[in-house]
């Protein structure tokens, strides 16, 4: 059953972004699967008055490989209506003149070619996946333990994602791991930052209670949209466990099945009474 309360201020949305993996789709070896529904779901927002961006954390493929993944599974996206953290963290990398030592999938390493890797001065951690072995993990230990003031940066903070055979350690653990080790604490670009939430927000124009987030993970996706100001709405699909009800500190201000049944009743509530 869903909680419907939070349609009562559907009026007064102007934009909805919506994560990826565990909304739209459940990750796989194949590449993954649409969640049912979820694709006419995008087409009947694409269609509505609303603003749409994509919001994720995945660190797994270049921005361009993974809107093409989705695009074949039907969906109606584009690289520019998608944020992520790579493209995020390149900039400040460039920025503040660092030299990452990367700790990433190797689809990722694509993004990172524009920045100087010689002679590492900090160590940028994401879903490394089968990357994260020990040998990989102790070098990046290594440069950070070397440095004066070692840097860490995080793609993400996430415990574990939805894949289409359970359930999947994310890149979370694996930082907590660093940062206990080197005695330092994580820079995480990305949800559920407030300055990665803010620049999609800028690119919509519109203010953060205009905007409803809609997510799988309490955490990251709707507490990390609700301490910048917007809705929180969590879909019990992808990593969505009946525990999050309970949670000590966040609160959604509305759960519903999927994405399907959100997009009903977010545009059946602003359509008002026929």
């Amino acid at each position: 059953m869903a909680d419907s309360s939070w349609t009562s201020s559907a009026e007064s949305l102007k934009g909805v972004i919506l994560d990826l993996c565990g909304v739209l789709y459940d990750s796989g070896e194949d590449g993954g699967t649409p969640i049912p529904g979820s694709v006419e779901a995008v087409k009947r927002l694409k269609a509505s008055d609303l603003k749409l961006r994509f919001c994720t954390n995945e660190t797994q493929a270049s921005r361009d490989k993974f809107v093409a993944k989705l695009q074949k599974m039907g969906f109606d996206i584009s690289v520019c209506e998608v944020f992520s953290p790579a493209p995020a963290a390149v900039a400040v990398l460039k920025d503040r003149g660092m030299r990452p030592h990367l700790l990433v999938y190797d689809g990722l390493l694509s993004e990172f070619e524009s920045v100087d890797q010689t002679n590492p001065n900090c160590v940028v951690v994401g879903d490394a996946a089968g990357n994260f072995t020990y040998e990989n993990l102790n070098d990046a230990f290594r440069v950070l333990i070397g440095l004066e003031k070692p840097v860490l940066f995080a793609l993400g903070k996430g415990r574990y994602y939805k894949e289409a055979d359970g359930l999947s350690l994310d890149v979370g653990p694996y930082m907590k791991a660093l940062e206990y080790a080197c005695d330092v604490e994580a820079e995480v670009i990305g949800k559920p930052s407030s300055v990665f939430f803010h620049s999609v927000l800028s690119d919509m124009g519109l203010q953060p209670h205009q905007v409803m987030m809609v997510g799988d993970d309490l955490v990251n996706d709707v507490g990390g949209a609700q301490l910048c100001g917007m809705t929180g709405l969590q879909v019990r699909t992808g990593k969505y466990r009946p525990s999050d009800q309970q949670h000590r500190s966040v609160k959604a201000d509305g759960t519903v099945d999927d994405l399907a049944q959100a997009v009903d009743l977010l545009l059946g509530a602003r359509a008002g009474p026929l």
